[in-house]
């Protein structure tokens, strides 16, 4: 099927180049890649899925946005914090550098406690391994529900952020040396569609839940844009935050000031716009048989083609395709991808 949508639909717009096989599935990955640029999943960065309190979060958040609803339910530890995420991003990136290198990779991996805090820039005292023991509870007991209507049928789907983690070993005195963790199945698709963006080193210094979150925000819309202005009402949403607009709106007044946020300038407009302008040198990784990155006009081309859907696992699920493809070069990527959408929405 995936031969003939290639061929059926996109005429003249691929040429095959070299064949590059498949990544390579095993059962274990080993993460021991020192110095992992830090990848983040798009997915994730798009939707306010992680809680910005530093206290635990039990409170159901029910989101939508351009047409995609879903449902982010907490364990009785609490929902998940942008800071546990570390452990995700920690996870993306070693596999990520793993098929650049063209690994077998796994979506179980087996990681050292200390490698993981030492990148993300945490303490290594005895405390730190009892705060990440937590954050995998958190991670494991979040669970995501999606109500995505595909041909006039809507589909509900639940899953958790990792499904499943165990401590390997532990010394005397309690501290934990090796475990291994299981990412979702969703979260795992996102990395061999490489739907991910670099981040910046400078990433885990900022120690604001909320500074974390604007972050990722701006380094996901601004993309390849020089800048990226949006209202003060629709930052908030996209945030997250659970503060109201007011307190919200004094703490991004205060980011202003500051101005910590790596690679990007922020400043306040007249009719309570907030713009980001890019303003350090972001890591990106380039070359022939890496697939190309959308512009937000493309993006909003097949949110419109494929209204209820997720553009973002659109763009992963076109990815893995293209990889699983062979790579061929693409003279029109924006028309092969938004080709590609129309395909999927007919086959239902």
């Amino acid at each position: 099927m995936a031969g003939q949508i290639l061929a059926g639909n996109l005429p003249g717009r691929f040429r095959p180049s070299a064949t590059v096989a498949p990544p390579v599935i095993g059962d274990l990955f080993i993460c021991d890649v020192l110095e992992a640029s830090p990848k983040d999943d798009i997915g994730t960065m798009e939707h306010p899925i992680f809680s910005l309190s530093t206290k635990p979060d039990r409170r159901i958040l029910s989101y939508e946005h351009n047409g995609a609803r879903f449902e982010v339910t907490p364990s009785v530890k609490g929902r998940a914090t942008i800071h546990d995420k570390d452990i995700l991003i920690y996870c993306i990136s070693q596999l990520m550098a793993a098929l650049n290198a063209g690994r077998e990779i796994s979506r179980t991996l087996q990681l050292k406690a200390h490698d993981l805090l030492v990148a993300t820039r945490r303490d290594t005292g005895g405390d730190s391994y009892l705060r990440l023991r937590e954050s995998f509870e958190r991670l494991a007991g979040t669970r995501i529900t999606t109500n995505i209507v595909t041909g006039g049928l809507e589909t509900t789907s639940g899953f958790g952020l990792i499904e499943s983690w165990e401590i390997l070993r532990k010394t005397r005195g309690g501290r934990m040396i090796s475990v291994t963790v299981t990412l979702s199945d969703w979260l795992f698709r996102a990395v061999l569609g490489r739907s991910v963006l670099t981040l910046s080193r400078d990433y885990f210094s900022l120690r604001k839940p909320l500074e974390r979150r604007i972050y990722e925000l701006a380094r996901k819309h601004c993309g390849r844009q020089p800048d990226w202005r949006v209202s003060l009402a629709v930052l908030h949403k996209k945030a997250g935050s659970a503060a109201p607009l007011r307190v919200f709106r004094a703490a991004v007044r205060k980011m202003i000031e500051e101005a910590q946020l790596p690679d990007y300038l922020m400043s306040e407009e007249e009719g309570d716009v907030i713009r980001f302008v890019r303003a350090g040198l972001i890591e990106e990784e380039a070359g022939p048989d890496l697939a190309p990155r959308f512009d937000p006009e493309v993006l909003d081309a097949a949110r419109a083609l494929a209204p209820g859907l997720d553009v973002y696992a659109l763009e992963a699920e076109w990815r893995a395709f293209w990889i699983g493809s062979g790579r061929p070069r693409l003279t029109a990527p924006d028309r092969a991808f938004l080709a590609w959408v129309k395909a999927r929405v007919a086959r239902g």
